[in-house]
């Protein structure tokens, strides 16, 4: 958890107080409420109603509808919705060439006689696509907000609605709003290669991500621009290893060159900086990761202040986009002239290499004094590609109806004809009889559409219902399947008070501390924090899972407490803790490859049965190796199941769902997809199959580009039959040739790009306890007997049967999975020792 900010009375009252000092006063400035009958106050600005405006005009081809709605929405500008059956285009009067804010807010829930859910939108303006058949179906949101920013050279700009495939287009709210024509650069610096970019001032941006760092969320109401600036906690790879810090804005110092309108003085005066990541060596980035389209190129810019500082030049650090060195030994107070003064650079990047993400990443340079890094704010903005588009590859003249045209081309014809004497009365009337054919069908036409969409309804409302009934079930803990409940002054005696000599380990939900009970047996306490509600849902989704399940690979719960409004769970303790910890980051003695196998066979055992033992599947969700824990005799147990979902019915493939998970975990086609199977927790376990074989973090942005990612960098000496070259130098000449090239073979497996490509876990459990095979008959294998097949390399001695996972064996000892487990003598578990990104 993060460092609460000093005094925070202060803060909240100077947000009121020291934003920017220069007021922009933007010459156009039209703020719509669509389909509202009266002016809607959103944030300090008044939104006039769409219908009631004289300085614009609104054109539509067939009916135009208003709807307002008295749904509990986020903000009044969501109430009210003009739909339209036909293309429809807003016409705005420009009084000054230049950059314009376009902004556009939608919600399909503000009219209930039609199904919004499923209409695809395409939003044009003269030159640029800004939406291209967008559908709310395939979006997690209620309500979409999007901004862009748009350079309009003429004294108009017209901005069209089609909708798409017979369905209505609809829209919420509109703003466009001059922008200070400074505020775009025309040339920034490209990352890779290294050189600059021209031509910016004349192309369209999308905000796509636009953060405070370490800071408060800022609303247009502290933003003279109109802008919103979101905290950036979220988009953290490691939330220790950054910590806020705060100033005065009074105490900032703005340079004549750089414009207060650049950035809310809020966003200089606060900051992200090098926390405490619990890791042994200190030369360490602060990563943040941002889901993007990788088919568009990105504006990124950063904004510094450094206000850590109490001497000149002490500040000197890195600054990485996607692990390529942007900025190398940016010293701010050299550059700058001084502390406490405002600073921005721009760049312009494609995403990672075949990844759907723009990492940025600030950390120590050796020449500096003390290791540090800072970063006050980042705007990420879509760049438009050669097709003038922000979503899609097709330009607008491509999108417009070719019926529009028709239409115009009628209008002339008739002023042509218009000019005839004796023929005008029979050509006028010819013209108005093939009018009123062409535009009844066109009429009537959305109504006949629109039913097709009533299963699409049906179905986006079911699974939103049943996504949500997950997260929000009222959850008994009076269930006898959660075991013994325990007083709050048991846990407070076992624990010494929570005592912090005795904490394990720190988490979103909260903290994990270790604890004696009275008989002497040692447990894992997990207690709520319960003004964290990401840890609130993840402590009621682990109470649910917890409560169905019982194996031997699964951490055992033994019971809880609900007294004085407390949320705390107790585990069995596993001594020890975290896989992670025994292969880097730690003196603990190196695991041998046996044990490593074995390790991964029980880990392996527990999602398995995750998969196949339960009533339905459930999906982790969040494998790793700091979810991978072992007792005393180094016996794994998966745990966290904080994330866990239950898996697809019988009659699906996947469940639809927001990602969430590890970073460097995460499968790929599950984030680009949003569509979660069995098969997204075999590409996790296949990562950590590579973190156990080469002893290295999942990601390691230090590190070279190639080697960045432990999954890419693995999978290059696997496929060149090299894994050996890059495996733990400590197994160097331990391991059986046979028992690596067959874990590499199903790691490479488990890490396909495509699910449907992957094994099963019953699949990868059965390939490791082959190569557990071939290791312990290693001996035998290097000594064949003349007169024996069974000793040529490849063929295993003793023929394995397929996996039956009513059966487990290690050590020669065989167990049952479920109720059976409860007699194995097992050592306890607590859950989730850091507080991955993505909670």
């Amino acid at each position: 958890m993060k460092p609460v900010w000093v005094s925070v009375v202060f803060v909240v009252f100077s947000l009121h107080c020291f934003f920017s000092n220069a007021e922009y006063d933007p010459v156009d400035n039209y703020l719509i409420a669509c389909g509202s009958s009266q002016n809607i106050s959103v944030q300090g600005r008044i939104f006039v109603p769409d219908s009631k405006q004289s300085s614009f005009v609104l054109k539509t081809q067939g009916n135009s509808i208003a709807s307002t709605s008295k749904s509990s929405v986020s903000s009044p500008i969501y109430q009210s919705v003009r739909l339209f059956y036909g293309p429809s285009s807003y016409n705005f009067k420009i009084q000054k060439e230049g950059r314009h804010w376009i902004r556009l807010y939608f919600n399909p829930r503000a009219d209930s006689s039609h199904d919004l859910q499923s209409s695809a939108i395409t939003v044009v303006t003269d030159e640029y696509v800004l939406l291209n058949s967008f559908s709310f179906k395939n979006y997690n949101g209620s309500v979409l907000f999007k901004e862009y920013s748009v350079n309009v050279t003429s004294d108009s700009l017209t901005l069209t609605f089609i909708p798409s495939n017979g369905s209505v287009a609809f829209v919420s709210g509109i703003e466009v709003v001059s922008v200070p024509d400074k505020l775009i650069p025309d040339q920034a610096m490209a990352v890779t290669p290294s050189r600059p970019v021209t031509g910016l001032s004349g192309l369209a941006f999308e905000t796509v991500y636009r953060l405070n760092m370490g800071g408060p969320l800022l609303t247009p109401q502290n933003d003279t621009l109109g802008r919103t600036w979101e905290n950036d906690e979220k988009y953290l790879h490691v939330n220790s290893s950054a910590v806020s810090v705060t100033v005065s804005p009074a105490a900032l110092k703005y340079p004549v060159t750089l414009p207060q309108e650049t950035a809310p003085n809020w966003v200089y005066a606060t900051a992200e900086t090098m926390g405490n990541a619990n890791v042994t060596n200190l030369d360490f980035n602060i990563t943040w990761v941002f889901p993007v389209d990788p088919s568009f190129t990105y504006f990124v810019r950063l904004h510094f202040c450094d206000i850590v500082s109490l001497t000149m030049n002490s500040l000197v650090f890195n600054l990485y986009i996607n692990s390529d060195t942007a900025f190398g030994s940016l010293d701010l107070s050299s550059i700058t002239g001084g502390i406490d003064v405002p600073y921005y650079k721009d760049f312009v990047s494609n995403s990672s290499d075949d990844a759907d993400t723009l990492t940025v990443s600030v950390g120590p340079d050796a020449m500096a004094e003390a290791p540090n890094a800072i970063m006050n704010g980042l705007e990420i903005m879509k760049i438009s590609n050669d097709a003038n588009s922000l979503h899609g590859v097709y330009p607008v003249g491509h999108l417009l109806p070719k019926s529009s045209k028709r239409n115009k081309m009628w209008i002339i014809i008739g002023s042509v004809v218009g000019i005839f004497g004796a023929l005008a009365m029979i050509i006028f009337c010819y013209c108005c009889t093939v009018s009123r054919r062409s535009k009844t069908p066109h009429q009537s036409h959305p109504w006949l559409t629109l039913p097709l969409y009533g299963n699409s309804q049906t179905m986006t409302k079911g699974s939103t219902v049943s996504h949500k009934s997950g997260t929000a079930s009222c959850i008994s803990l009076a269930s006898s399947n959660l075991g013994r409940f325990f007083m709050f002054q048991e846990i407070i005696e076992a624990t010494n008070k929570f005592d912090e000599n005795l904490l394990l380990g720190v988490g979103g939900f909260g903290r994990v501390y270790k604890g004696t009970l009275e008989d002497g047996s040692n447990v894992a306490v997990k207690r709520g924090n319960p003004r964290s509600e990401q840890g609130i849902a993840e402590f009621r989704t682990e109470i649910e899972m917890l409560s169905k399940l019982r194996h031997r690979h699964l951490v055992s719960l033994i019971g809880y407490c609900d007294e004085r409004s407390e949320m705390i769970l107790v585990y069995e303790y596993m001594a020890n803790g975290p896989l992670r910890s025994h292969l880097y980051g730690t003196d603990l003695p190196s695991l041998s490859w046996k044990q490593r196998l074995e390790i991964c066979i029980g880990a392996a055992r527990g999602l398995h049965y995750l998969h196949t033992g339960a009533t339905q599947s459930i999906i982790h969700r969040d494998v790793k190796t700091t979810n991978i824990l072992l007792d005393e005799n180094l016996v794994a147990k998966v745990a966290d199941f904080g994330l866990s979902k239950t898996g697809p019915a019988l009659d699906q493939t996947h469940v639809s769902t927001a990602v969430k998970g590890s970073f460097g975990y995460l499968d790929p086609e599950y984030f680009r997809r949003q569509q979660l199977t069995e098969k997204s927790d075999v590409y996790s376990f296949g990562v950590v199959l590579m973190e156990v074989l080469c002893t290295r973090p999942a990601l390691n942005p230090v590190l070279p580009r190639e080697q960045v990612n432990i999954a890419e960098w693995a999978m290059l000496w696997q496929k060149k039959g090299m894994l050996d070259q890059i495996m733990d130098p400590k197994l160097s000449g331990k391991v059986n040739p046979a028992s690596l090239k067959k874990f590499g073979e199903t790691a490479e497996n488990c890490l396909a790009e495509y699910g449907v490509d992957r094994p099963t876990m019953g699949d990868v459990l059965w390939n490791l306890e082959y190569a557990l095979q071939l290791e312990e008959t290693s001996s035998a294998l290097s000594e064949p007997d003349d007169n024996s097949t069974n000793h040529i390399l490849g063929i295993p001695l003793q023929p394995l049967a397929p996996f039956d996972n009513s059966v487990s064996m290690i050590d020669g000892v065989t167990s049952g999975t479920d109720d059976d487990a409860e007699d194995v003598a097992t050592s306890a578990v607590f859950s989730q020792l850091v507080n991955p990104r993505g909670r």
